[in-house]
């Protein structure tokens, strides 16, 4: 009898510790399904240009920023009244070799001879801070500027919507960039990347950077 009564009690432990994993388990699904969800729309929603330099030198990283200078300023010039990220994108690939030729002289008149190399892809990026917005971790589409051996420090900035030209340094995305982000996100998306004072929309937060930086979300095809 006590023997049964063992049986039906390591039987009942058993069976809780079972729906306990498969709660867990379902819980950690839903999760990773929702993050992918929103990870994936933020991602499209917005083109980046990420520059690398040749080494981390303070020559090279003051090139660097030379080269951006006038990369931002090119792209003021064709995609200042951009509408879409697929706007911005047809125009960055329509003046591809524009972009190579505008580094390229900015760095022969800075006195290099280093090469560049331009590409349009889908890369991965580390949460990044612009101001008070915060874009989490994950694969965007982009313009990469590959300096000379592109070894040094990165920078990176949103050229759709546009957040290349704030001012980082105020800590404050100006509303007219803010306006623009909120016309390509939905409610919900801009505020994951803009509401950090929320205790819930932190941990959404920290769930798209857990899943990105584990492997979990991997590049679009």
């Amino acid at each position: 009898m006590k023997k049964n009564l063992n049986n039906n009690k390591n039987s009942k432990i058993g069976t809780i510790i079972t729906l306990i994993l498969l709660l867990f388990i379902y819980t950690i699904i839903c999760a990773f399904s929702y993050v992918q969800a929103v990870s994936t729309d933020i991602s499209e929603s917005v083109f980046r240009l990420h520059v690398i330099a040749n080494s981390n030198s303070d020559e090279d990283q003051a090139l660097k920023y030379k080269v951006r200078d006038n990369l931002l300023k090119y792209m003021n010039n064709i995609c200042s009244d951009c509408s879409s990220k697929e706007e911005a994108i047809k125009l960055v690939t329509e003046h591809q070799e524009e972009f190579k030729q505008v580094a390229l002289e900015t760095i022969k008149d800075e006195g290099y001879s280093y090469d560049v190399k331009i590409n349009i892809g889908n890369f991965e990026f580390p949460t990044k801070q612009y101001g008070d917005i915060s874009l989490p971790a994950g694969f965007y589409d982009a313009l990469r500027v590959e300096i000379g051996k592109a070894e040094g420090r990165n920078w990176w900035c949103v050229m759709f919507p546009s957040l290349c030209f704030i001012d980082i340094s105020s800590g404050i995305v100006p509303d007219e960039s803010k306006e623009e982000l909120q016309n390509v996100l939905s409610e919900e998306e801009y505020s994951i990347i803009s509401d950090h004072s929320n205790s819930e929309i932190k941990f959404k937060f920290k769930l798209i950077e857990f899943f990105t930086n584990s492997g979990l979300l991997t590049a679009k095809n």
